[in-house]
């Protein structure tokens, strides 16, 4: 059986990207490989093992076109309202809370985030399927 452990996406600003995903998910540096041409920065935190592998790409300064492909990362918390609160606290632009409700019934309730390279995050309320 195969196991998820990381995703992987490009970023232009290392610094910028690891301050960003430790103030909005509370991730912290686990390993960094440094390499000639490129960085590896892998980050998670205590609530599971899989981790968020950022690579820096040396001497890159066009910012990363997300082309048509791209969806999100999905993350789960406890209270939605107290970490929408705190995301605009810290200045990270969480978008409007949403509450997914096809037919009446509450499938999900969430909000996006951009993070400095325009990668987008839903946060999702734990219930449900996300627990």
């Amino acid at each position: 059986m195969a196991k998820t452990i990381h995703s992987m996406i490009r970023v232009l600003d290392e610094a910028r990207s690891v301050d960003f995903y430790n103030r909005a998910f509370g991730l912290t540096v686990a390993d960094r490989l440094d390499f000639d041409t490129f960085t590896l920065v892998y980050m998670r935190n205590d609530e599971s093992p899989f981790e968020v592998e950022l690579t820096v790409n040396k001497g890159r300064t066009d910012p990363y076109e997300m082309g048509d492909g791209y969806g999100h990362l999905a993350v789960v918390v406890e209270d939605l309202e107290t970490e929408h609160a705190r995301f605009e606290a810290e200045g990270l632009a969480p978008r409007k809370i949403v509450d997914f409700a096809p037919g009446g019934t509450t499938i999900a309730r969430f909000f996006f985030v951009a993070d400095p390279d325009g990668y987008q995050i839903e946060v999702l309320e734990r219930g449900g399927r996300f627990g």
